[in-house]
């Protein structure tokens, strides 16, 4: 829940800023660490820390998590290659103390008193506050920041991205079991996690000065105690120039995170260009989007999803297909139309991280087999 790219900005790496080109990149993956031999989650993340030399794994809300973040990134290329460079350095200090990590919204089986709050200010204050709600928190996601210089267009982007982000979540669903139970849902992470008072789909606003104003009432009335405490699925970097979305499970093939990766900043693009051209933008209902979140939590890509713009269900694949048309442009303007199609095949011929998990535990009905799956995924060579 922290802001990783502050180890960027430690380390005097490229930060987001005015001199920034748009649309830059960076990735943020959260992990749960696991004993290797129970397969449970393991509170560790202190002595796996103590075993990296560096600031780019970080400690996470629970004691059994850690994130890493990216540098910042202009190509999919680039964003790819830190990915492996750091799932490498997480895997191999969790490893110095005998455990691994694992990418996936929730954890098959473990229940949320093998863990304990993380013991950092922030994290505190968030259970006093919060108390079960917090404790229960064992989820981790998937989230991608891209780069836009101007905060009243980054308002615009953020209002015009959101009736994509049923099929963002609907591609990257990774979290069907929880505490030992298939949940019939795809990504049951997204349905614990709207448990949070502003968690979910934002609403639009009219500028940045109103977004500005709503985070400060909030301020003000004690419902957030900092800015990173606004939960939506997509929301403003209080520190950077970004977009941040945060609708997607952590992934464990880290290829369908590229995937998260590649998509987002092409949405965000061409909302983007849509507005500088004068484009409207389609009015939706609030109540639509949610109904069309909660239709892509509960089943992934495997049945029909809405399209909130034209107010119908259709096959999860052709609404896909349909959004990849209207992406085309940008993705072909950065030469990455043949490998988001690729990306997306690979989805689609093998399944979703939620897809495997199921079949797999159809097959051997073994919960250790499904983190066994996850393990092997998750592990970068």
């Amino acid at each position: 829940m922290l802001d990783t790219f502050g180890s960027c900005l430690r380390q005097g790496r490229t930060s987001f800023s005015r001199r920034t080109a748009i649309f830059t990149i960076g990735v943020e993956e959260e992990f749960h660490l696991v004993d290797p031999d129970t397969r449970e989650i393991a509170p560790d993340a202190d002595r796996v820390l103590s075993e990296y030399d560096g600031d780019e794994v970080e400690a996470e809300l629970q004691a059994s998590q850690v994130e890493v973040g990216t540098v910042v990134c202009e190509t999919l290329a680039d964003v790819r290659k830190d990915l492996i460079r750091l799932r490498r350095e997480a895997a191999a200090a969790a490893g110095k103390v005998g455990k691994r990590i694992a990418a996936s919204g929730t954890h098959p089986f473990s229940d949320w008193r093998g863990t304990q709050v993380f013991q950092r200010d922030a994290y505190i204050r968030l259970e006093e506050d919060y108390q079960q709600l917090t404790r229960e928190q064992i989820l981790s996601g998937c989230h991608v920041h891209v780069g836009i210089d101007d905060p009243d267009e980054a308002i615009e982007v953020m209002n015009r991205v959101r009736p994509w982000l049923p099929v963002v979540l609907a591609l990257s669903a990774n979290s069907p079991f929880w505490l030992g139970e298939r949940t019939g849902y795809h990504s049951y992470r997204n349905r614990l996690w709207q448990r949070w008072p502003t968690a979910g789909i934002p609403g639009s606003f009219s500028s940045r000065a109103e977004y500005d104003a709503l985070k400060e009432a909030l301020l003000t009335t004690n419902s957030i105690d900092d800015p990173a405490r606004i939960y939506w699925d997509v929301r403003p970097s209080n520190k950077f120039n970004t977009i941040e979305f945060r609708v997607a499970d952590s992934c464990s093939n880290l290829d369908d995170s590229l995937l998260v990766a590649a998509l987002v900043r092409a949405i965000s693009e061409t909302c983007y260009r849509e507005m500088q051209t004068g484009s409207d933008s389609t009015k939706i209902r609030d109540e639509l989007i949610k109904s069309a979140i909660w239709r892509a939590a509960r089943y992934g890509d495997s049945d029909t999803l809405i399209d909130p713009k034209k107010e119908r269900l259709v096959p999860a694949y052709e609404l896909v297909s349909s959004m990849l048309e209207i992406l085309r442009p940008v993705l072909e303007d950065r030469d990455e139309w043949n490998e988001v199609q690729g990306l997306v095949s690979q989805v689609r011929e093998r399944g979703t991280g939620a897809s495997r998990q199921l079949a797999l535990f159809e097959r051997t009905g073994r919960m250790e087999d499904v983190v066994d799956l996850i393990l092997d995924e998750t592990a970068p060579d």
